[in-house]
């Protein structure tokens, strides 16, 4: 494990089962920045043109994109019945590494307040160090 500290207060790993309640995708606004390559694996997923699905959901943040939002802060690719992410395989990176972001892993009081908002923390099966570490790795947050 070169590179990857064993001394990591979560070196032995955390647990973690998605739920899929949809609560990561609503709540308060923010951004979930997305690449070109996240836009056209979502827009294929849902069967449109790359150009059509960045006009409905993306909207422009400077220089970076983000999915657009519902008010109240629901994503807008979250269905609102079924409460499910109508472009779950082809979701952003953002989406794929949560709760593994090193805003969540700095400390295991930041873990705490994470598993407060996530009904999937610390439950289902160990995730082992090495698993968090490349997660944690994809995007900054």
């Amino acid at each position: 494990m070169a590179g990857i500290s064993k001394e990591a207060w979560y070196s032995d790993g955390l647990r973690f089962e998605c739920t899929q309640c949809g609560d990561c995708c609503s709540g308060s606004e923010g951004y979930v920045w997305v690449n070109q390559e996240e836009i056209d694996g979502m827009a294929n997923r849902i069967g449109m043109e790359s150009a059509a699905f960045e006009e409905q959901f993306v909207k422009r943040v400077g220089v970076r994109r983000s999915l657009k939002e519902r008010s109240g802060g629901d994503c807008v690719l979250l269905d609102p019945q079924t409460r499910k992410c109508t472009a779950y395989e082809e979701r952003p990176r953002q989406c794929k590494t949560w709760p593994f972001w090193q805003s969540n892993i700095r400390t295991p009081e930041a873990w705490a307040e994470a598993a407060q908002a996530c009904p999937g923390c610390n439950k289902g099966d160990l995730v082992p160090l090495e698993q968090i570490v490349e997660q944690a790795a994809k995007i900054r947050i």
